[in-house]
């Protein structure tokens, strides 16, 4: 039997009262239950500063010494796919999830990425974003995504998760977790050969 698959849920949302730890936890539980080995990344732990450093990512020779993104990028060179939870700020992602994807490079190659998204249209604005910045990181983003709508009407009045309220989307969620296990299993199996 092959090694189980390591993803890396990143939550792309650092706000006060944010959504996505609720759609993170729940692809993370969906991803787990198909045997997969699932770590939720809260970019809240890795408080990076905007990028600014001399040498990119995919030119540097020397690992960047900020402690955070250090971590960041350990915890990305782990993975072996990613599921990223993004709302849609102004017809794109979070800066702070644009911000943590620019700090790395070669950690992020040749691995596949799939979306959960929520905002205005189901923040798919914001999924079609990060796929072209996936391409130029040469990833490889699969067709399927999550896109929920109306998420601020899936929340009680005290800000928690209404129950169920995922379940409409959950039969295109295992469907993309699917296509990102194929993947992913065939980008690791070439990463090896």
């Amino acid at each position: 039997m092959s090694t189980p698959l390591n993803i890396k849920v990143i939550l792309g949302s650092t706000r006060p009262g944010r959504f996505s730890e609720y759609p993170g936890a729940w692809i993370a539980e969906i991803a787990r239950e198909k045997g997969i080995n699932v770590e939720v990344l809260d970019l809240r732990d890795y408080d990076m500063p905007l990028f600014n450093e001399a040498a990119t990512p995919s030119s540097k020779t020397e690992p960047y010494t900020n402690e955070a993104v250090a971590r960041w990028t350990k915890k990305i060179a782990e993975a072996d796919a990613y599921i990223m939870v993004t709302p849609e700020y102004n017809r794109g992602p979070s800066g702070v999830l644009k911000n943590a994807l620019d700090w790395v490079y070669p950690e992020w190659n040749n691995k596949a990425v799939a979306f959960v998204s929520y905002g205005t249209v189901g923040g798919a604005r914001a999924v079609e974003a990060l796929r072209i910045s996936a391409i130029e990181m040469q990833m490889a983003p699969i067709r399927s995504s999550v896109n929920i709508f109306a998420h601020w009407n899936l929340r009680e009045a005290d800000g928690s998760l209404k129950p169920g309220a995922l379940d409409p989307f959950k039969k295109g969620a295992e469907n993309m977790v699917d296509q990102l296990v194929w993947w992913a299993e065939a980008l690791r199996a070439a990463r090896a050969a």
